[in-house]
Protein backbone atom coordinates (compact mmCIF):
# COMPACT_ATOMS: atom_id res chain seq x y z
CA UNK A 1 0.00 0.00 0.00
CA UNK A 2 1.06 3.49 -1.02
CA UNK A 3 0.84 6.30 1.13
CA UNK A 4 -0.37 9.82 -0.43
CA UNK A 5 1.83 12.58 1.01
CA UNK A 6 0.29 15.58 -1.35
CA UNK A 7 0.85 18.80 -0.72
CA UNK A 8 -2.18 21.06 -1.29
CA UNK A 9 -2.07 22.89 -4.62
CA UNK A 10 -1.37 26.80 -4.20
CA UNK A 11 -3.49 28.94 -6.11
CA UNK A 12 -3.37 32.50 -5.39
CA UNK A 13 0.52 33.50 -3.12
CA UNK A 14 0.58 37.61 -2.12
CA UNK A 15 4.19 38.27 -1.00
CA UNK A 16 5.25 41.27 0.60
CA UNK A 17 2.46 43.53 -1.13
CA UNK A 18 2.29 47.15 0.12
CA UNK A 19 0.04 50.08 -1.34
CA UNK A 20 0.54 53.32 -0.52
CA UNK A 21 -2.26 56.19 -1.64
CA UNK A 22 -2.01 59.99 -2.38
CA UNK A 23 -4.23 62.31 -0.85
CA UNK A 24 -4.66 65.74 -0.93
CA UNK A 25 -1.50 67.87 -0.57
CA UNK A 26 0.77 64.83 -1.62
CA UNK A 27 0.13 63.46 1.75
CA UNK A 28 1.22 59.98 1.17
CA UNK A 29 -1.45 57.58 3.21
CA UNK A 30 0.21 53.66 3.46
CA UNK A 31 -3.17 51.30 3.13
CA UNK A 32 -1.52 47.75 2.80
CA UNK A 33 1.99 47.03 4.81
CA UNK A 34 3.88 44.35 3.73
CA UNK A 35 1.23 41.78 3.38
CA UNK A 36 2.26 37.70 2.84
CA UNK A 37 -0.62 35.21 2.46
CA UNK A 38 -1.58 32.11 0.49
CA UNK A 39 -4.63 30.81 -0.93
CA UNK A 40 -4.57 26.92 -1.72
CA UNK A 41 -6.60 24.92 -3.92
CA UNK A 42 -10.59 24.59 -2.62
CA UNK A 43 -9.44 26.53 0.42
CA UNK A 44 -11.91 28.86 1.56
CA UNK A 45 -9.94 32.06 3.42
CA UNK A 46 -11.28 35.12 4.91
CA UNK A 47 -9.56 38.38 5.69
CA UNK A 48 -11.19 39.74 9.07
CA UNK A 49 -10.95 43.29 10.26
CA UNK A 50 -12.39 46.55 10.81
CA UNK A 51 -13.01 48.89 8.35
CA UNK A 52 -10.48 51.12 6.85
CA UNK A 53 -7.76 48.26 7.40
CA UNK A 54 -6.82 47.75 3.68
CA UNK A 55 -9.01 44.64 3.64
CA UNK A 56 -10.97 46.00 0.18
CA UNK A 57 -7.51 47.78 -1.46
CA UNK A 58 -6.20 44.25 -0.85
CA UNK A 59 -9.14 42.20 -2.52
CA UNK A 60 -8.87 45.15 -5.52
CA UNK A 61 -5.45 43.85 -5.69
CA UNK A 62 -6.42 40.22 -6.07
CA UNK A 63 -8.55 40.96 -8.80
CA UNK A 64 -6.28 43.27 -11.00
CA UNK A 65 -8.15 46.60 -10.13
CA UNK A 66 -4.95 48.22 -8.17
CA UNK A 67 -1.02 47.60 -8.77
CA UNK A 68 0.76 46.79 -5.89
CA UNK A 69 3.86 49.28 -4.71
CA UNK A 70 5.53 46.86 -3.90
CA UNK A 71 5.37 43.03 -3.64
CA UNK A 72 3.81 40.55 -6.36
CA UNK A 73 0.65 38.30 -6.40
CA UNK A 74 0.52 35.60 -8.65
CA UNK A 75 -2.58 33.03 -9.39
CA UNK A 76 -1.52 29.54 -10.71
CA UNK A 77 2.16 30.49 -10.68
CA UNK A 78 1.34 33.52 -13.31
CA UNK A 79 1.47 37.49 -12.47
CA UNK A 80 -1.73 39.11 -11.48
CA UNK A 81 -1.51 42.48 -14.26
CA UNK A 82 -5.35 42.62 -14.54
CA UNK A 83 -8.71 41.96 -14.17
CA UNK A 84 -9.53 38.55 -15.98
CA UNK A 85 -11.88 35.46 -16.11
CA UNK A 86 -9.62 33.25 -13.97
CA UNK A 87 -10.66 35.34 -11.01
CA UNK A 88 -15.19 35.93 -10.30
CA UNK A 89 -15.67 39.36 -8.23
CA UNK A 90 -18.77 39.78 -5.37
CA UNK A 91 -18.61 43.42 -4.80
CA UNK A 92 -20.56 45.11 -1.80
CA UNK A 93 -23.19 46.40 -3.71
CA UNK A 94 -25.16 44.53 -5.91
CA UNK A 95 -23.89 45.58 -9.12
CA UNK A 96 -26.64 44.39 -11.50
CA UNK A 97 -27.45 46.12 -15.47
CA UNK A 98 -31.10 47.12 -13.96
CA UNK A 99 -32.19 47.26 -18.03
CA UNK A 100 -31.10 43.78 -18.34
CA UNK A 101 -33.28 40.83 -16.74
CA UNK A 102 -31.58 37.97 -14.81
CA UNK A 103 -30.76 35.61 -17.85
CA UNK A 104 -28.98 38.10 -19.45
CA UNK A 105 -27.29 39.69 -16.41
CA UNK A 106 -25.62 35.70 -15.55
CA UNK A 107 -24.65 35.80 -19.56
CA UNK A 108 -22.82 39.04 -19.67
CA UNK A 109 -19.72 38.03 -18.97
CA UNK A 110 -19.87 35.22 -21.48
CA UNK A 111 -21.12 37.23 -24.50
CA UNK A 112 -17.94 39.43 -23.97
CA UNK A 113 -15.99 36.28 -24.39
CA UNK A 114 -18.03 35.62 -27.63
CA UNK A 115 -19.39 32.59 -26.61
CA UNK A 116 -22.11 31.59 -29.12
CA UNK A 117 -25.73 32.27 -27.58
CA UNK A 118 -26.98 28.43 -27.54
CA UNK A 119 -23.53 27.58 -25.30
CA UNK A 120 -23.82 30.69 -22.69
CA UNK A 121 -28.19 30.02 -22.54
CA UNK A 122 -26.92 26.60 -21.71
CA UNK A 123 -24.28 27.59 -18.64
CA UNK A 124 -25.89 30.58 -17.73
CA UNK A 125 -28.40 28.40 -16.63
CA UNK A 126 -26.82 25.99 -15.14
CA UNK A 127 -25.77 28.40 -12.76
CA UNK A 128 -29.44 30.35 -12.53
CA UNK A 129 -30.35 27.21 -11.91
CA UNK A 130 -27.68 26.61 -8.95
CA UNK A 131 -28.17 29.63 -7.03
CA UNK A 132 -31.96 28.73 -6.51
CA UNK A 133 -33.29 31.35 -9.25
CA UNK A 134 -35.47 28.90 -11.44
CA UNK A 135 -38.05 30.70 -13.04
CA UNK A 136 -36.56 34.01 -12.13
CA UNK A 137 -34.92 34.30 -15.38
CA UNK A 138 -36.98 37.08 -16.98
CA UNK A 139 -37.40 39.27 -13.71
CA UNK A 140 -35.03 42.45 -13.76
CA UNK A 141 -33.57 43.50 -10.73
CA UNK A 142 -36.19 46.03 -9.73
CA UNK A 143 -38.43 43.24 -9.33
CA UNK A 144 -35.86 41.21 -6.71
CA UNK A 145 -34.91 40.59 -3.13
CA UNK A 146 -31.71 41.88 -2.02
CA UNK A 147 -31.19 38.54 -1.14
CA UNK A 148 -31.83 37.22 -4.93
CA UNK A 149 -30.31 39.90 -6.11
CA UNK A 150 -27.38 38.54 -4.59
CA UNK A 151 -27.68 35.08 -5.63
CA UNK A 152 -27.74 36.81 -9.50
CA UNK A 153 -23.98 38.28 -8.81
CA UNK A 154 -22.80 35.45 -7.34
CA UNK A 155 -24.20 33.27 -10.92
CA UNK A 156 -22.61 36.35 -12.29
CA UNK A 157 -19.32 35.55 -10.95
CA UNK A 158 -19.21 31.96 -11.29
CA UNK A 159 -20.25 31.56 -14.69
CA UNK A 160 -17.11 32.04 -16.51
CA UNK A 161 -15.82 28.98 -14.18
CA UNK A 162 -13.63 31.11 -12.52
CA UNK A 163 -10.02 29.35 -10.81
CA UNK A 164 -11.19 31.57 -7.35
CA UNK A 165 -13.88 33.15 -6.32
CA UNK A 166 -13.27 36.51 -4.11
CA UNK A 167 -16.29 38.50 -2.50
CA UNK A 168 -16.01 41.79 -0.40
CA UNK A 169 -18.22 41.86 2.53
CA UNK A 170 -21.02 40.09 -0.05
CA UNK A 171 -23.73 39.98 2.76
CA UNK A 172 -23.22 43.23 4.26
CA UNK A 173 -26.78 44.85 2.54
CA UNK A 174 -28.53 41.76 3.55
CA UNK A 175 -30.94 41.70 6.82
CA UNK A 176 -29.88 38.35 9.22
CA UNK A 177 -32.43 35.59 7.68
CA UNK A 178 -31.01 36.24 4.30
CA UNK A 179 -27.56 36.42 5.14
CA UNK A 180 -27.49 33.05 6.33
CA UNK A 181 -29.12 31.80 3.60
CA UNK A 182 -26.45 33.27 1.14
CA UNK A 183 -23.74 32.40 3.29
CA UNK A 184 -25.18 28.72 3.10
CA UNK A 185 -25.52 28.58 -0.33
CA UNK A 186 -22.02 30.08 -0.78
CA UNK A 187 -20.64 27.22 1.01
CA UNK A 188 -22.66 24.80 -0.49
CA UNK A 189 -21.62 26.00 -4.04
CA UNK A 190 -17.92 26.11 -2.77
CA UNK A 191 -18.38 21.95 -1.85
CA UNK A 192 -19.82 21.15 -5.21
CA UNK A 193 -17.68 23.25 -7.74
CA UNK A 194 -14.31 22.62 -5.57
CA UNK A 195 -13.49 26.60 -6.38
CA UNK A 196 -11.45 28.39 -4.23
CA UNK A 197 -12.80 31.00 -2.15
CA UNK A 198 -11.34 34.31 -0.42
CA UNK A 199 -13.74 36.78 1.12
CA UNK A 200 -13.06 39.90 3.05
CA UNK A 201 -15.63 40.43 6.13
CA UNK A 202 -15.73 42.74 9.59
CA UNK A 203 -18.19 40.38 10.74
CA UNK A 204 -16.47 37.48 13.20
CA UNK A 205 -19.87 35.66 13.05
CA UNK A 206 -19.29 34.86 9.15
CA UNK A 207 -16.07 33.76 10.27
CA UNK A 208 -17.06 31.15 12.78
CA UNK A 209 -19.88 29.79 10.18
CA UNK A 210 -18.03 29.56 6.56
CA UNK A 211 -14.49 29.21 6.29
CA UNK A 212 -11.37 27.10 6.37
CA UNK A 213 -8.59 29.48 7.94
CA UNK A 214 -8.63 33.57 8.74
CA UNK A 215 -6.31 36.05 8.62
CA UNK A 216 -6.74 38.93 10.71
CA UNK A 217 -6.08 42.18 9.22
CA UNK A 218 -5.49 45.45 11.32
CA UNK A 219 -4.05 48.85 9.88
CA UNK A 220 -2.80 47.53 6.72
CA UNK A 221 -1.20 44.43 8.25
CA UNK A 222 -1.75 40.84 8.68
CA UNK A 223 -1.39 40.58 12.38
CA UNK A 224 -2.29 36.72 12.66
CA UNK A 225 -3.40 33.81 10.79
CA UNK A 226 -4.44 30.15 11.16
Amino acid sequence: MTTCNCEPKLKLRCENVSKTFIQKGNQEVPVIRDVTLDVYENEFLVILGPGQCGKSTLLKIFAGLETPDTGFVTLDGQPITGPGPDRGIVFQGYMLFAWKNVRDNVELGLKLRNIPANERHEIAQHYIDMVGLTGFEKHYPHQLSGGMKQRVVIAMALCCEPELLIADEPTTALDVTIQAQVLAMIAELRSRLGTSMLMITHDLGIVARTCDDVCVMYAGKIVEAG
